[in-house]
């Protein structure tokens, strides 16, 4: 019988705390009583509120008791984090109270970077606890003995399940935990998170079943308010540009008063140039490092394992570092340009000052004018708790193709037994029977259009009926295959030795495309070093050391995140009262500006301006809806125009606004008529059928599916040759068989990922017969960024972007921004113009 404190606590586990000088707090004991009751558990708490040790509490305190004859070795408690980096910190933290309680307890983590000899040991000799991450799950459940090595399975945690749920990665996920369900039956769940907008979906999509009911709901207590300020530095913001240089002797400022901070940008990109900008002014010479996915991983442990011993005074990082990691030093974080949704600003801020009594701050840094906007309505969001709402979505079929043929490759399956199995998964609740056996018979075969070729054959039934493997070398392609984060092809970076190109030292991974944009002898920046390229050989790259005060930056590993519907709605709110927020003066005079020359439209309204520059017809609107949603409109707006003979040029976006040019006059189009909602059906379809945007995302599902392999064993196929076999077999079945599974998972995701058709949806319906049209006689103040996109004059000379774009947009602005009183002149033509042209 296990003794009880007064507060609900083991003795043992009461007196770790009190030594601690600690409470449990309610939250806390609410997760243990859920447990003790076997049931499932949804935690919402915010960070620093004891939120993971929360999850881990039940187990440590059955592990601590049970019985000598339950004492055999097995896995008790599977934890799954979105990120290696995580695992491998609540791995460390939660080694401690193991530790100081003496409990008799294993622990380890397992993810891509792991040896394949503790792969082996943990085969054999499994932890009671194990923390892993949803890729290295799915290859669990396509062991042969994953049934056996998983029944003792009492508990599974799973953190930042928001950030798992609404995605590819989050149907996998699902699916596999379905499949441990049957085979632990009496195994727990329970989701973290920080971060819930809707946690009703999201007690859903954990409940086996699908049964929110039988999840608790259990939130903790809030914590003091963070503390969010936006940098406003006497350099006014650029028109336009991404990576805010201007700010960055603020932001240096900024470190030197702080403990540590965190400087989180949006790109890969973004972080080398920070880091090398930031060296530059470190006068101080204070310890700063980069972290982001593509360094090598003995890179990225070393800037851990400095953190966590307090050594560092700053790091520039991606997302690799946005969830759960506690780094008890860090009283700063730091969001250089616009965070583009509060949800994901709120992540950050919680990597800051892990105390509940104590705010954690942050500072935004604004990139641009619109980003200034942006930050302005992010700090208001944070400030009044307003979440990002992420839609649930319908499982996707490539994924269910792959989880079905990780069961084959584990066991053999009943095709009724495993649809009922699959139709648990919150994501596949509504799976028709006809879906389902099309994708059984994708794996079996590959469709009717590929069936004649024996490599699509993975899986057939035997004498009993049940489906499984048709051989050890499938096995072995699907397990190095298995996930469901797809990426365009990397090559290895590797330091080349003196007088070949022979293997060297790893030091990172980049895109195939970051290489060619640049030739053999270019000196570019990477891992916070300069590297001169030497090559490719195989799948590396290999480089050496090199001294260049200018070396190249290629644009690389970051996607087109957009503005999220809750901040772009914040965005056109405060345009309209922007005196609801401290901003600048000269943003504010840039806002009034803009009423005097043109207008400043209501939320629900949609201004749309033309006017004449130079020797071309512009037409700019300002949906304030995201690039992904933009940029579908933009060239649906160019096919319509064209039936109109308005001969249009070319285009622009951004998350604020679309720019079209265009040879003829545009101010007497009837806007109402153009943006009529039937636009998605009359154009959506057509324009999808020849865009490469479908068969980009085809090579994606063909990939997750496992209809392509990019590893084999001895091989790892470049981008380039995968993109080649799965256009092959994309006009393969465009032309005979137009409604393969795969054709359809990649129209699905163009429309729901690529070109936000719901958001689309959404707004023309929010703009319906509210259009304001304004045909202007000069550049608006608005247009200035837009127009400094589409006609950036090409600086001759060692002038780097921010100053190209200082000079065109003094050039543009100058025009813009007199009072409508004064006549304009006609400008200079830049001496080479650089135009966006229709794809």
């Amino acid at each position: 019988m296990v003794q009880l404190d007064s507060s609900g606590l083991p003795e043992q586990f009461e007196r770790w705390f009190a030594d601690r000088g600690w409470t449990p707090r309610r939250h806390q004991l609410d997760m243990i009583a859920s447990a003790r009751q076997n049931r499932h558990a949804l935690l919402v708490a915010p960070t620093g509120g004891g939120k993971t040790l929360a999850g881990f509490l039940p187990s440590l305190i059955d592990l601590a008791h049970r019985p000598a004859e339950r004492r055999v070795r097995g896995i008790h408690t599977l934890y799954i984090s979105p990120l290696k980096a995580l695992a491998v910190d609540v791995a460390r933290n939660l080694e401690t109270p193991v530790a100081d309680i003496g409990l008799d307890i294993t622990i380890a983590s397992r993810s891509g970077d792991t040896s394949s000899a503790r792969r082996d040991r943990q085969r054999t000799h499994p932890p009671d606890i194990l923390l892993t991450t949803p890729e290295q799950l799915a290859l669990f459940c396509a062991w042969d003995g994953a049934r056996n090595w998983f029944a003792s399975l009492r508990c599974i945690v799973l953190d930042e399940i928001h950030a798992l749920a609404p995605s590819k990665r989050g149907d996998l996920l699902c699916l596999a935990l379905q499949r441990l369900q049957s085979f632990a039956p009496a195994a727990r769940r329970v989701g973290l998170s920080a971060t819930i907008k809707d946690v009703d979906r999201l007690r859903d999509w954990l409940a086996p079943g699908a049964d929110g009911a039988t999840v608790d709901l259990i939130l903790g207590d809030g914590g003091v308010p963070p503390q969010v300020d936006v940098l406003v530095p006497e350099t006014e913001a650029p028109w336009t540009g991404h990576h805010a240089r201007y700010a960055l002797p603020d932001v240096y400022a900024a470190i030197q008063t702080a403990r540590t901070a965190l400087i989180f940008v949006n790109s890969r990109w973004q972080a080398e140039f920070a880091f090398e900008q930031l060296w530059k002014l470190n006068e101080a010479s204070l310890p700063i490092a980069l972290h982001h996915g593509s360094l090598s991983v003995e890179q990225r442990r070393k800037v851990e394992e400095a953190m966590v011993r307090g050594e560092l005074r700053a790091v520039i990082c991606t997302s690799t570092l946005d969830m759960g990691i506690d780094w008890g030093d860090v009283d700063l974080v730091i969001q250089l340009s616009a965070p583009k949704g509060a949800s994901r600003l709120i992540q950050r801020i919680g990597r800051s000052n892990h105390r509940m009594d104590e705010p954690s701050k942050a500072l935004l840094v604004p990139a641009n004018r619109f980003e200034v906007l942006e930050c302005f309505a992010a700090q208001g969001a944070v400030a009044e708790g307003e979440l990002d709402h992420e839609p649930m979505r319908s499982g996707a079929l490539d994924a269910l193709a792959q989880h079905v043929m990780g069961v084959a490759c584990s066991e053999p399956f009943d095709l009724v037994a495993l649809y009922d199995e699959v139709t648990g998964a919150a994501p596949f609740r509504n799976l028709a029977w006809e879906d389902w056996e099309a994708v059984v018979d994708f794996v079996a075969t590959g469709g009717y259009a590929l069936r004649t070729y024996e490599q699509y054959r993975r899986i057939a039934p035997g004498p009993d009926g049940r489906w499984a493997a048709t051989g050890p070398a499938v096995v072995k392609r699907h397990r190095m295959n298995s996930g469901a984060i797809v990426t365009d092809g990397t090559l290895s970076v590797r330091i080349a030795g003196q007088k070949t190109l022979g293997t060297g030292r790893k030091i990172g991974e980049a895109d195939e495309s970051y290489f060619e944009q640049l030739s053999v002898g270019d000196t570019f920046s990477f891992a916070g070093r300069v590297w001169q390229f030497n090559g490719i050989k195989g799948v590396d790259a290999m480089v050496t050391l090199a001294s260049d005060p200018n070396p190249k930056r290629p644009s690389w590993g970051g996607t087109r995140l957009p503005i999220s519907p809750s901040l772009a709605r914040r965005v056109r709110q405060l345009i309209e009262k922007p005196d609801s927020a401290p901003l600048p003066p000269y943003i504010r005079e840039w806002l009034e500006m803009q009423r005097e020359r043109s207008a400043i439209p209501a939320p629900h309204e949609l201004l749309i301006e033309t006017f004449a520059h130079e020797d071309r017809h512009f037409l700019i609107c300002y949906p304030f809806e995201g690039v992904l949603a933009h940029g579908a409109l933009a060239v649906l707006l160019t096919r319509r125009l064209a039936r109109l003979n308005i001969a249009p040029i070319g285009y622009t976006i951004s998350d604020y606004a679309i720019c079209i040019s265009a040879s003829r006059s545009l101010d007497h189009v009837d806007f109402d008529q153009l943006l009529k909602s039937d636009i998605l059906d009359d154009d959506l379809e057509n324009w999808l059928a020849d865009t490469f945007m479908v068969k980009r995302s085809f090579r994606d599902c063909a990939e997750i599916a496992g209809l392509i392999d990019r590893r084999l064993p001895g091989l790892v196929k470049t981008g380039r040759q995968v993109t080649f076999s799965t256009d092959l077999i994309y006009d393969v079945l465009r032309r005979y068989q137009p409604d393969h599974l795969l054709l359809r998972c990649a129209y699905d995701d163009v429309a729901g990922t690529l070109i936000d058709r719901n958001r689309l949806m959404d707004m023309l319906a929010r703009i319906n017969s509210r259009i304001i049209h304004r045909a202007l006689d000069r550049l608006s103040p608005f247009s200035v960024p837009a127009m400094i996109a589409i006609n950036p004059e090409q600086v001759q000379g060692e002038q780097d972007e921010d100053e190209m774009l200082i000079e065109a947009a003094e050039r543009i602005a100058m025009t813009a921004m007199l009072p409508a009183s004064i006549p304009t002149k006609r400008a200079a033509r830049p001496r080479s113009v650089s135009r966006g042209r229709l794809s």
